[in-house]
């Protein structure tokens, strides 16, 4: 029995910028298609184009993965770090190829000028026709000695391109529209279309998950597979994430990158699973995930082909369900770095006991300041004259309670009964004065966990006593 081929996939950033969602978006899909068929998760940095660079954006990109948990399983081994392939250290591999296709006569070098190059494309463009380069528009022969050249993959008569995408099914391209690009460029740095191609096939891809923007780029790589003898791999092109308004998802949106959600307090396994949401199902009405769960029911046949949108209420729900799946000492450890300098004088109990009040309404750890504060601070107060009378009923009443959310809850019910008066009210004024806030977590709870030391003098503060 013959054995199946390792399923072996990549993520191919270009260090042009942040990782936005739907790039993460491809990451994560093709982690998740390597685990669940026990493959390799490939990371390779595509830095052919030095005009768009960024400055540390390769360290950025890998800090991402790494904080989504997408750690990929081969690379280059440097200084003792598993690093990612980078294209800009592999140009003698391209320079190879590209030289074996033009001895094969399937390539060709092109000395012809940018300024002459310009003005086909002005013609083109003055005559409203697409622009298409062909071998017979190139300048075959250099005017002097050293000067520079492109190779350019010939696009040689022929049948349509025709390939079956895991998402989109068949799909056709006439050959004719394809114009003889570039495969190297006069500096010797390969284009997309011919690194991709060479890279794929040296790194033994199975499957190559990109976005749908790709597709059009799909025929001239079938084409150079094709003009090397390889086999071509399945082709998966995911689609596009949108805004809630169904335009080109961006900032404005509420979108970030993996490290902006760290640094707001969201989950990593929450960031995960809402990813996994955008365009795949795995046909069952469940919605929150582990990332091992999800590595088991991921499959290509369930990626939906409509575009997913992006929607940061739901990202916020779905990070406070998987914070109400912690257990509050979890949650403590995780959280540490966000709570305000003062919550450091008080002890873990106390921050634990605080940290359950809030869980419930907790939808990522930024919060955690502004829904803590009073626990650690007095609150500048706003109390109206006229409530002061209520609130030294309410010392009065609280002074010899033993402060249980139990016997509280009786004694100020009883107050406000024997007082007739509302409920809400009378609590709404406890609240702000012991809190500082209009709302806040349920108020038995929070006068017990301040303790009658700090309740009562808070109460009496505001009472003007």
């Amino acid at each position: 029995m013959t054995e199946k081929p390792k399923v072996r996939v990549r993520f191919a950033p270009s260090p042009t910028g942040y990782l936005h969602i739907g790039n993460l978006r491809s990451a994560l899909f093709s982690y998740l298609y390597a685990r669940h068929t026990q493959g390799s998760f490939i990371l390779r940095i595509e830095d052919t184009d030095r005009a768009r660079l960024v400055e540390d954006a390769v360290d950025y990109v890998k800090e991402n993965l790494l904080w989504l948990g997408l750690n990929w399983d081969e690379g280059i081994e440097k200084g003792g770090e598993h690093g990612p392939y980078v294209q800009s250290e592999r140009l003698n591999l391209y320079a190879e190829h590209a030289e074996a296709l033009v001895e094969q006569g399937k390539a060709y070098r092109d000395y012809t000028s940018s300024q002459r190059l310009e003005g086909l494309r002005q013609h083109a463009q003055k005559a409203k026709q697409p622009f298409k380069f062909t071998k017979d528009m190139a300048q075959l022969e250099p005017d002097h000695k050293d000067d520079p050249f492109v190779i350019r993959f010939e696009i040689k008569p022929g049948p349509n391109v025709i390939w079956n995408d895991a998402v989109w099914g068949e799909q056709t391209w006439k050959r004719k529209v394809l114009d003889d690009f570039v495969a190297l460029k006069s500096d010797g740095f390969p284009t997309y279309n011919f690194a991709v191609v060479v890279d794929d096939h040296l790194m033994e891809i199975s499957h190559v998950l990109r976005g749908q923007e790709f597709l059009s780029t799909t025929p001239k790589n079938i084409l150079v597979y094709e003009a090397f003898d390889w086999q071509i791999p399945q082709f998966v092109h995911l689609p596009p994430v949108l805004g809630p308004d169904k335009s080109k998802l961006s900032k404005r949106h509420g979108a970030k990158s993996a490290l902006e959600y760290r640094d707001a307090g969201y989950l990593s396994e929450a960031v995960f699973n809402y990813l996994a949401s955008l365009g795949f199902n795995d046909g069952t009405t469940q919605e929150i995930y582990t990332p091992a769960e999800l590595a088991k029911v991921f499959n290509l046949g369930r990626i939906q082909a409509s575009p997913a949108i992006f929607d940061p209420d739901r990202l916020d729900w779905m990070n406070g369900v998987h914070i109400r799946q912690m257990t509050t000492k979890q949650l403590l450890v995780r959280s540490a770095e966000f709570w305000p300098p003062e919550a450091k004088k008080f002890d873990e109990a106390y921050r634990l006991k605080v940290l359950e009040l809030i869980k419930e309404r907790l939808k990522y750890f930024a919060e955690i300041p502004e829904l803590t504060s009073f626990f650690f601070t007095d609150p500048k107060l706003n109390i109206k004259p006229d409530s002061q009378p209520m609130l030294l009923k309410v010392v009065n009443k609280l002074e010899d309670s033993d402060f249980s959310e139990k016997d509280l809850e009786n004694r100020l019910r009883a107050l406000v009964a024997a007082e007739d008066l509302k409920t809400g009210q009378v609590f709404g004024i406890i609240r702000l004065a012991v809190t500082g806030k209009t709302a806040a977590p349920g108020l038995f709870e929070t006068l017990h966990v301040l303790g009658k030391e700090t309740s009562l003098r808070r109460l009496r503060h505001a009472a003007g006593a």
